[in-house]
């Protein structure tokens, strides 16, 4: 697997006109998933760890995990097709009757929260990373601009 993926972090979420850019990489490159506002908002949630009044549907799931000795071991981009981004969840269960890995096809910004909630590793394909635009100068900009005056 180490040669087939790149690993990477969230690097910044920023908004968008269609909802959040949420900017993914390494030193080498950075590239950009938009996603719904409130999977932006989630995201960004689970990086600060911002406590909930209520629980999150990201938060209901990793409950239903914890009850079934499940959880996350890692998320991979895998595929750009017509525009979309492609993701493979990878979960782990670990209990009395042995361990079994279980891989589900996911959208990237739920994988993104789940990694994020558990602090797990998040990989891109390698094919997928060498062919993505590199944002890294768009995003050192916004970055070196700081938030806008309101």
């Amino acid at each position: 697997m180490k040669n087939d993926v790149v690993p990477v972090q969230i690097r910044g979420i920023l908004p968008a006109n269609s909802g959040c850019a949420v900017f993914v990489g390494n030193d080498q490159k950075v590239f950009v998933i938009n996603v719904e506002a409130n999977m932006g908002n989630i995201i960004s949630m689970f990086l600060r760890e911002t406590p909930k009044e209520r629980p999150l549907t990201h938060d209901l799931i990793q409950s239903i995990f914890m009850g079934f000795a499940i959880s996350v071991e890692r998320m991979v981009i895998t595929e750009l097709r017509n525009s979309t981004y492609f993701a493979r969840l990878i979960l782990l269960q670990e209990n009395e009757l042995g361990r079994k890995i279980v891989e589900i096809d996911a959208r990237p910004s739920d994988c993104l929260a789940l990694a994020t909630a558990q602090k797990k590793p998040i990989y891109v394909a390698s094919s997928l990373f060498d062919q993505v635009e590199d944002m890294t100068e768009v995003l050192d900009r916004i970055n070196e601009a700081g938030p806008d005056p309101e």
